[in-house]
């Protein structure tokens, strides 16, 4: 991306609305305001004007402007926001304006926040962490994403880099001096304490993934059973809405179907699945391969059975798995499970709820929600921890110990974008919706 180039975008949401936020960065953006509004308000004020076409004369709305001089804005160049009416035409005109008379061009997604990364406005987990804080949705996920944004995992990369760097350079600072013979090659007592200690911090880093994960992505409970076992019947009622067809016939679920709820500030995502049977229907078949995928991939299997439903076989699993028996208004005949309910008396669905938020709870612990929550994050922590366990089994071959240090200190520093790879840069950005 040239960020030589003048940029600019709606930032705001979809249109008619009642206020319009067009955004602006380069080195052409002052004088494009000045062009737009005659002259230029304070820095960082909001000032009243209106927007004229600088070759017609015409006044295209009118609205708020400000402007942000570089390097103390978000991109860290000179930027600008032009809060004008949420009106599809004024907008079109105003952004036609900004191209076709002050040479601007219009951003794609994500180029604002790319700009700022390469300003060094923001680290890569900054930026996932703005992406994470636009999606979220419950107010765990909220705060997560704020802390990653305000640079949470960042300072704690930076730290463990720096250990990475001063041990690396122990061992180097000797090699530079190991042709001297009056020069013995003796690290420092402490210096394997050290390293281990290093390693332990990013172990416990790396084991507080499946909690930053379930945070941000969303608790996957999977519903899972015979067909007409009450699935469909089920995910209804706990979304609160008739998102699923639900009939007498067995069969009727051909494929998953995925819900996402708020319990209790966290978000769970619930999928309905096709009833597992032999089956010789191509579809119903597939539909039950997708089912299994996802019981594979879930954090809770709910399993249903019901007493007017031919049970299906248990399936074993490494996930934890609830029995449930449903439909219990018609009565609950000799089938053993955890916990009785009815989706049309609403027998057992407050219970159920309730044991599924103490065992999210239980899942999450009391600590505060982590910050490696990036499957990015994970394997770049697995690949530093490899790094420093073989430095360690290394310690007397110092040459080599030292490429060990290097490796896990560049893998740290890829994380957070010291060492930026052009294709996971690309893959980022573009998950951003453009104006941001």
């Amino acid at each position: 991306m040239q960020t030589s180039t003048t940029i600019a975008a709606l930032s705001t949401g979809s249109l008619p609305s009642g206020v319009a936020i067009i955004r602006l960065s380069g080195p052409k953006t002052f004088a494009a305001v000045e062009a737009l509004c005659g002259s230029l308000p304070a820095s960082r004020t909001l000032a009243r004007k209106t927007l004229i076409h600088p070759e017609t004369g015409e006044a295209l709305d009118q609205g708020l402007v400000a402007v942000f001089p570089g390097p103390h804005s978000f991109t860290g160049q000179d930027c600008a926001e032009l809060q004008v009416h949420g009106s599809p035409a004024g907008v079109k005109a105003i952004l036609s304006t900004l191209t076709t008379c002050c040479g601007l061009e219009l951003a794609g997604a994500g180029d604002f926040t790319r700009r700022a990364f390469e300003n060094g406005k923001l680290d890569l987990t900054a930026v996932e962490g703005l992406g994470d804080l636009l999606a979220a949705e419950t107010e765990s996920q909220r705060r997560q994403a704020l802390s990653r944004l305000e640079g949470g995992l960042a300072d704690q990369v930076m730290i463990w880099r720096a250990l990475l760097l001063d041990a690396r350079a122990e061992i180097e600072a000797r090699l530079d001096f190991s042709d001297e013979d009056d020069v013995p090659f003796a690290l420092p007592h402490h210096f394997i304490a050290d390293l281990q200690a290093l390693g332990r911090k990013l172990a416990d880093a790396l084991a507080s993934y499946d909690r930053g994960r379930i945070v941000r992505e969303g608790f996957r409970i999977v519903l899972a059973g015979a067909p007409n076992a009450g699935k469909s019947s089920l995910l209804n009622r706990l979304a609160g809405s008739e998102v699923a067809i639900v009939t007498a016939e067995a069969g009727t679920t051909r494929d998953t179907k995925d819900v996402a709820i708020d319990l209790g500030g966290q978000l769970i995502t619930l999928t309905d699945t096709a009833g597992l049977r032999e089956t010789d229907s191509l579809a119903e078949g597939e539909g039950i391969r997708r089912a299994k995928r996802a019981m594979e991939s879930a954090d809770l299997v709910l399993w249903l059975l019901a007493p007017d439903a031919v049970s299906a076989p248990d399936i074993e699993m490494d996930v934890p798995v609830w029995r449930l028996g449903t439909k219990s208004d018609l009565g609950r005949g000799a089938l053993v499970v955890d916990l009785s309910l009815s989706v049309t008396s609403g027998e057992g669905i407050e219970t159920l709820l309730k044991r599924i938020e103490s065992h999210i709870e239980g899942r999450l612990g009391a600590s505060e929600s982590s910050l490696v929550s990036h499957l990015r994050d994970k394997d770049a922590l697995e690949r530093a921890i490899v790094s420093v366990e073989t430095a360690l089994e290394r310690i007397d071959q110092p040459e080599l110990c030292a490429e060990d240090l290097r490796r896990a200190a560049d893998t740290l520093a890829g994380l957070i974008g010291l060492m930026d790879n052009e294709a996971v840069l690309d893959q980022l950005f573009a998950g951003f919706c453009i104006g941001k």
